[in-house]
């Protein structure tokens, strides 16, 4: 359970660097934030499968690029579905598609399965 909650806190932290950094993506307070965290959480396990699928022979096409349209495709999904999130447009979807891909990508370096913090160390032994 700890595992959910702190994996919820990683994507609205995401969603709100998203937010600062991209000009037409606005937030409109933290009710909005958490939920649109959560359903982004909900549309990524759901939707986002069976859409992957579909533009699979796309997606080998491009080498994997397609998969930035997809997720920015997802996170225009969860705007549309909240009122107090608003993307300007496809462009703002995406960059803010990167922003929180990244800051998944770079929280999951120290938070492990569980949700506990992780880090690890490495010595090396003086011979």
């Amino acid at each position: 359970m700890l595992g959910f909650f702190v994996r919820l806190l990683i994507g609205a932290l995401g969603l709100a660097l998203a937010a600062v950094l991209v000009p037409g993506m606005q937030i409109h307070g933290l009710a909005t934030l958490l939920a649109a965290a959560l359903l982004l959480g909900a549309v990524n396990a759901t939707v986002r499968p069976v859409v992957l699928i579909l533009t699979l022979p796309i997606t080998v096409l491009t080498l994997g690029l397609f998969l930035l349209a997809v997720n920015a495709a997802m996170l225009a999904l969860v705007a549309a579905l909240l009122e107090g999130f608003v993307l300007s447009g496809f462009g703002s979807a995406l960059a803010g598609a990167i922003v929180v891909g990244l800051t998944g990508w770079i929280a999951a370096w120290y938070v492990g399965p569980s949700g506990r913090v992780e880090i690890l160390v490495v010595r090396s032994h003086d011979r």
